[in-house]
């Protein structure tokens, strides 16, 4: 698998992370010989080792921010912990989502345990009915839906947009099997439609501001031009 390149320096690469591939494999892992994690796939292609400086779902799609040295992780970690790096994410989502909503809502930490604050600002761009039903509606409605998250917890997208009562279309644990296996058996798309479409930041080395976008995968393509909806990525 050859992966998208979108930024590389003497620092950082930033890759399109594809869906369905984990970052780098757990400890004591049963998928490390059947997979390849996104770390392999990178070392693979570009002859380097590299070092997560953030977090993406296994089934979320779009852009990565890796270090080139495991001594500097920590300095671009600190952009997504002071909230000076600005992220964007695309999801679809079942129903006609509000037009803007700030969702304030504490989610669970990684010891799912303690509850943690959480904010997201969302902003509907389109949405469609669909006629095809879809129990217990003779029809079915979604929304395109950008996603401003200004907090990082584990799953907080996932778990807001179901908060809300629009869960992601194809989110196998916060979603709606009905819609999820609709995609599936009607358009073919089984995919978690969410994705990490644009990150802006200050290089906190450099001091260049950068602003990176990762196209859509195939899946969000199609989908794109069987509702009629505008790219939001267009470029």
């Amino acid at each position: 698998m050859s992966l998208e390149i979108i930024f590389e320096d003497e620092f950082i690469v930033a890759a399109n992370k594809p869906n369905n591939v984990v970052v780098h494999h757990a400890k004591l892992s049963r998928n490390v010989a059947d997979e390849s994690s996104l770390l392999q796939l990178i070392e693979n292609q570009l002859k380097i080792q590299t070092f997560p400086i953030h977090r993406l779902d296994r089934k979320t799609s779009g852009i990565i921010l890796l270090a080139k040295k495991k001594e500097q992780v920590s300095i671009f970690q600190e952009l997504f912990t002071t909230n000076k790096i600005q992220k964007t994410y695309y999801g679809v989502v079942r129903g006609f989502s509000p037009e803007t909503k700030t969702i304030d809502v504490p989610v669970k930490g990684r010891d799912a345990k303690v509850h943690k604050d959480a904010l997201t600002h969302l902003k509907t761009l389109q949405n469609i009915t669909v006629e095809i039903a879809v129990k217990p509606y003779d029809s079915s409605r979604y929304s395109l839906v950008e996603l401003s998250p200004k907090t990082g917890r584990m799953h907080q997208l996932r778990i807001h947009l179901n908060k809300i009562s629009h869960p992601l279309i194809g989110d196998p644990k916060y979603g709606d099997n009905n819609h999820n296996n609709m995609f599936i058996e009607k358009f073919g798309w089984e995919t978690l439609f969410l994705h990490a479409g644009i990150l802006v930041f200050k290089h906190p080395i450099t001091n260049e501001v950068i602003e990176l976008k990762a196209a859509f995968p195939k899946n969000w393509k199609e989908l794109f031009s069987k509702f009629n909806w505008k790219n939001p990525l267009s470029f």
